[in-house]
Formats: C-alpha cells, sequence, structure tokens
C-alpha cells in the first residue's frame, strides 16, 4: 500500500476542495486522528455539514463562520466515534438543524464484560439521530442530494454518503488515504469491513474525501490495494498462529515490528478483529469466546487462505 501523508489542516479555515465543498479540520491531531477530524461544508446557498466533529468551542466557532450567515438544514454523522459525532448537538442548537445518521453508537457483536470501558470510551454514547437514514436513504437539499452506503466495519453504524450526480463519496473512516482503518472489537467487526470494501468497489466513484487527510484520488484502485493489504495482513496472522504464536502480543510484534509502539495497542485489536473471523471461519481455534487474552492454536484441518 501506498499512502498519501501530504496535507496541510488549515485549523480554524475552510479550504475548497471542490465546487459547493469546504472542508474544515478540527484541531484534534492524534496518531489515531491524523491532523484531526475533517468536517465537510456541502451546498452554496442552504448548507449540510458532515461529521461535525469532536467537543471543541473552536472548531464549532470555524463552522459557524465557515457557514458565512448561511442557514444549515441537516447536520449528518459518518460514525458515532468521539471524534466525529460530539458536536453535532451543539452546532444543532445553533443551527436549528436537523441530524442525521444510521443510528445511536453500539457494538458490532454482543459485549463481554472486559470490553465496557473499551466500548464507552470509544463511542458518542449520547447521539441520538433526528433522522435515521438506512441504506440507500436520500436526503435532498437546497442544491445537493445525499445517499447513504451502509459501510460497517470500523463502527457498526458506520455510513459513507454520496453527493449524488457527482461522483464524489464521503467516506468517513472506512477508507483514508492517509492509512489503513482501525478495526477495534467490539466496535469494529473485519468481516463487515471486508465486505464493505466488496461493496464500495462495485461503485464508480471518482474520489473520496474521508474523515481523516486529503481525498483519495483513484478510489477503485486504492481499494483493491486495501482488500489485498487486508488479506496479507490476514495470511501472516494465520501463519504465526500456524508457527506458534498463541497470544496477541506476540503476534503483534512480530508482523508489526515497523509499526509506532503507541499503535500497537490498535495493532492488537485489529489482530483481534482477524482473529475473531478466522475463528469463525474454522480455520483457527480458541476455548471459549474469542478475547484480547485468549489462547490461539490451528484448527485441526486449515484451510488456505486466499488473498485473492
Amino acid at each position: 500500500m501506498e499512502f498519501d501523508t501530504e496535507f496541510a489542516p488549515a485549523y480554524g479555515h475552510p479550504v475548497e476542495v471542490l465546487s459547493g465543498v469546504s472542508r474544515l479540520t478540527a484541531p484534534n491531531p492524534s496518531p489515531f486522528t491524523f491532523h484531526g477530524t475533517n468536517t465537510y461544508l456541502v451546498g452554496d446557498t442552504t448548507l449540510a455539514i458532515i461529521d461535525p466533529g469532536p467537543e471543541s468551542d473552536d472548531h464549532l466557532d470555524a463552522i459557524l463562520a465557515a457557514t458565512a450567515g448561511r442557514p444549515v438544514s441537516h447536520i449528518f454523522v459518518t460514525h458515532t466515534h468521539r471524534d466525529h459525532s460530539p458536536l453535532a448537538a451543539r452546532l444543532k442548537e445553533r443551527t436549528g438543524a436537523l441530524t442525521v445518521a444510521e443510528g445511536p453508537h453500539r457494538p458490532a457483536r454482543a459485549i463481554r464484560t472486559s470490553e465496557a470501558d473499551r466500548l464507552d470510551a470509544s463511542g458518542d454514547m449520547t447521539f441520538r439521530p433526528d433522522i435515521r437514514l438506512d441504506d440507500g436513504g436520500r436526503i435532498e437539499g437546497d442544491g445537493w442530494s445525499l445517499s447513504a452506503i451502509s459501510t460497517p466495519g470500523h463502527c457498526a453504524n458506520h455510513l459513507a454518503f454520496g453527493l449524488d450526480g457527482t461522483g464524489v463519496l464521503f467516506s468517513g473512516d472506512h477508507v483514508m488515504a492517509w492509512s489503513t482503518t482501525i478495526v477495534a472489537p467490539p466496535d469494529g467487526s473485519m468481516a463487515d469491513y471486508m465486505a464493505s470494501l466488496d461493496r464500495l468497489l462495485e461503485r464508480d466513484d471518482r474520489v473520496y474525501l474521508p474523515g481523516h487527510g486529503g481525498p483519495v484520488k483513484e478510489p477503485q484502485a486504492f481499494l483493491r490495494g486495501l482488500r489485498a493489504h487486508r488479506k496479507m495482513r490476514e495470511r501472516a496472522i494465520l501463519e504465526r498462529v500456524l508457527g506458534g504464536d498463541r497470544l496477541i502480543p506476540d503476534i503483534v510484534a512480530a508482523i508489526y515490528r515497523t509499526t509506532d509502539p503507541k499503535l500497537h495497542g490498535a495493532a492488537g485489536l485489529s489482530v483481534l478483529a482477524h482473529l475473531e473471523d478466522l475463528v469463525a471461519r474454522g480455520l483457527v481455534q480458541t476455548d471459549g469466546s474469542v478475547e484480547i487474552d485468549s489462547l490461539f492454536r490451528p484448527a485441526a484441518k486449515p484451510s488456505p487462505v486466499s488473498i485473492a
């Protein structure tokens, strides 16, 4: 995979990325958010805002200034992680706009006791959209129309939004040019993530505008690369288990040697997501439920894993 890490956040100032679409980047940089969360303003007269971002007085002021007095009719949320949706409540109060999303935060599967704190830490548990949009749902505004594409994987309620008639897709955290996406149980599901990649491969969008970093300019080629990368990572994990690794930290140490150690915790959750899928498919075994500290072993007769 070749990633594009060239990006100027221009905090506090809107950047026109396409005709009728401007980007504001929230001042919340981190190893997981890159330079910060991207908020998009769509339209010329009455606006839609996509992903208002984290709780931030500065970012709220920047969004309101960028509207330049124009009304805001809708606030779209790709998913309910704390760097994307919390500012929706205050932005709604200031603009009177309706919030739009797939639904409240929820895990991809049943939560285990040991995971409750992890889910609460990542999820915006208070967000409730005014309008719940299912796959294929559409909202029409003043000179724009946005359609929902269900893309679970990074988060169970993740939606991408297509700007109808333009070939532009707001891809949230599902596909980003600067990095692979974190898929971390219980929020995320690797099986769902891979299916969502396949779903987007069926489309013919010309550019993605993601939740962090710059645009994905050749999305079909990039999606194929992401899919191959995930399959190669899956094969590497399976080979470590076949070779005798039994614990996730041992697998992470072996296959994420060049990754910033600050990200090893997230890498461990990504390995967990792959192992959940491998166990479900009968390629790896463990006793009881799949946990971050489980012992893993090869299935009795593991099947070959294709990277196609």
